[in-house]
């Protein structure tokens, strides 16, 4: 999502993630869960004129919603995102009064003058042609409802809106600090998610995002000379009339709706060998060394993309945009926004970072504000990984920042669960670490408990099964256990739920008789490298006994260790040199010091 640094000090690291299925029909069924999947749907149809010498844009909105859950609604709540950029908003005060602010904010909303303030007002909002009663609260509308919407009723909504876009400060705005005219991101009112824990009609502090799956039609009329790029398929020629243009756009199965501008873009297209279209918009005035990058990219992109398809699966889209514009990196449907001018090495690793969240996000739609670890965490994973394939020395073991970036949060006294909500942490350190780097050690150690090749099928039969829908935590829980046949419930409710650690130590050696020892919280099998006095090595495995069942290994498999007894003590074949506990560095202990014992 986007990039920082990996010390604890400013450690900002990623994660998190989700999907849902576009179909109307009222009730679906999970192909992973023996209880009945539903989820809402939401259709938009948008006509926007932007005014590009003011910042203003008038919209009307008709939004065609289908009740799929079994409850009737009596309320429905739009996002007016916003609204966030103004004096006395909830971000401008939490990121005033955080410890810890994000240096893009800091004080900068509070200094916003009337007409470079962010807002959206809304004129006037009908339900099935009759007008109903609302009331703007911060960046959300609440709405009470003439009529209750019946499950599996459709209704539609009429709303007329006026809106102006802010100085870019946080993720959206106008004239960004290289230049780009408009960055339209979360920029219309956005009806609220409904599922089975209710409405999802956070304010907007700053985090991620919850959106209805759906379809698209935006209409946008805009000066003549401004080039655009973001979500869906442009629909015929534009029709200009005297200096304006009115480009038509469709985006089937999104959950969101994105777009840039700039007069002074270049537009490239990289036509990768499955047919997919990749699009690259960046500014023409860009230094030489910056431009030659933005060229450069798109072979890499397309590479990126083949990798994704391949550890995941396969991107459902006609094309994708990267897209200069923003204030660092975001993903957004079809699409992102990175700053351009960067180190080639920056702008690829944002790149991969940002593509990656396709999967883990804009097709496994998770809720980003509750679970911000399943997007920002797997995508972490991920797109490390992907960016090994351009390395001419693989390292041994790709996640290793990202492990030491959560080990030093583990250790460091403020972390928080990740079950905290991702407004909710104390520290915008604690959230970044917590996000990216705990988030990738999840999936990346969840390789470790299940082995490397489970882990990937896990990985894909997780897409498969949930791409297009709203997949919760316990979503990859049942996966991987299906996958494995194992017992894995231990491991998310000790390693998401708590800030429990692992960490096993060598505790002695006599003779052939090794002992260790269990001294953090959480429990895990162990795999164990053994040296002989005579030069020769031995790999044991010693599983846990509440998983009920063992990894595929090549290792010497030796009796269960049930974690309620502190230690373990086995006989080896012969005189012991040195014991190692993990030689692999895939297990986060979060003391290695004790890990490794040599005798003299």
């Amino acid at each position: 999502m986007k990039h920082f640094i990996l010390s604890l000090s400013s450690l900002f690291i990623f994660w998190s993630c989700s999907v849902a299925k576009a179909p109307v029909d009222a009730i679906e069924k999970s192909s992973n869960s023996t209880n009945a999947y539903w989820q809402q749907h939401v259709d938009y149809s948008m006509d926007i004129d932007m005014d590009v010498n003011n910042y203003q844009y008038k919209g009307k909105q008709k939004l065609v919603y289908t009740n799929n859950s079994p409850d009737v609604l009596n309320r429905v709540y739009y996002h007016l995102f916003f609204n966030a950029f103004q004096p006395g908003s909830e971000m401008d005060v939490r990121s005033r009064t955080i410890q810890d602010p994000d240096p893009r904010v800091g004080d900068r909303i509070s200094k916003l003058q009337p007409n470079e303030i962010g807002f959206i007002k809304v004129n006037g909002l009908k339900q099935n042609g009759t007008s109903i009663t609302y009331e703007t609260v911060g960046t959300v509308l609440e709405v009470q409802l003439n009529q209750p919407i019946q499950p599996g009723e459709k209704v539609t909504f009429d709303m007329d809106f006026d809106a102006q876009v802010p100085v870019q400060i946080r993720r959206s705005g106008r004239n960004n600090k290289e230049g780009v005219a408009l960055s339209m991101a979360q920029w219309y009112p956005k009806l609220a998610e409904y599922d089975t824990e209710g409405w999802h009609a956070d304010p907007y502090i700053g985090r991620e995002f919850h959106g209805v799956w759906g379809d698209f039609d935006v209409k946008l009329t805009i000066d003549k000379d401004y080039v655009v790029g973001g979500t869906g398929y442009l629909q015929g020629e534009p029709v200009i009339k005297s200096n304006l243009k009115t480009l038509h756009f469709k985006a089937p199965k999104v959950h969101d709706f994105t777009w840039a501008a700039d007069p002074d873009f270049i537009h490239d297209t990289f036509k990768m060998s499955n047919g997919t279209i990749l699009n690259f918009y960046y500014k023409k005035d860009l230094e030489q060394k910056y431009l030659d990058n933005w060229k450069k990219l798109q072979a890499d992109t397309a590479e990126l993309m083949n990798f994704f398809n391949e550890a995941v699966g396969q991107y459902p889209y006609d094309q994708y945009s990267v897209i200069q514009g923003g204030d660092g990196g975001m993903e957004y449907a079809m699409s992102t926004l990175i700053t351009g001018q960067r180190s080639y090495g920056s702008l690829l690793g944002v790149t991969a970072h940002e593509l990656a969240h396709t999967w883990f996000q804009f097709l496994l739609a998770s809720n980003e504000s509750k679970h911000e670890w399943m997007d920002e965490g797997f995508t972490t994973y991920i797109s490390t990984l992907a960016m090994q394939i351009f390395k001419d020395e693989k390292s041994e073991n790709p996640l290793a920042r990202t492990y030491a970036g959560y080990i030093a949060l583990a250790n460091s006294g403020i972390e928080q669960p990740l079950t905290t909500h991702s407004d909710r942490y104390k520290f915008n350190q604690a959230y970044g670490a917590a996000a990216y780097s705990k988030g990738a050690v999840l999936l990346a150690q969840l390789g470790y408990i299940i082995g490397e090749e489970n882990l990937d099928k896990t990985i894909k039969k997780y897409f498969e099964d949930f791409k297009f829908k709203h997949p919760q935590p316990l979503d990859v829980v049942r996966t991987a256990e299906r996958i494995t046949d194992f017992e894995l419930d231990w491991y998310f409710t000790d390693f998401a739920q708590t800030t429990n650690t692992i960490d096993y130590g060598v505790n002695k050696v006599e003779g052939k008789t090794i002992t260790l020892e269990r001294i953090g919280l959480m429990p895990m099998p162990i795999d164990l490298s053994v040296t002989y006095t005579d030069g020769t090595t031995e790999d044991f495995y010693i599983p846990l006994q509440m998983m009920r069942g063992e990894k595929p290994t090549s290792a010497t498999i030796i009796n269960d260790w049930a974690w309620a007894m502190p230690t373990y003590s086995f006989d080896a074949k012969k005189a012991v040199k040195s014991v190692e506990i993990d030689a692999s560095k895939m297990m986060a202990d979060v003391n290695r010091e004790n890990n490794v014992l040599t005798l003299d």
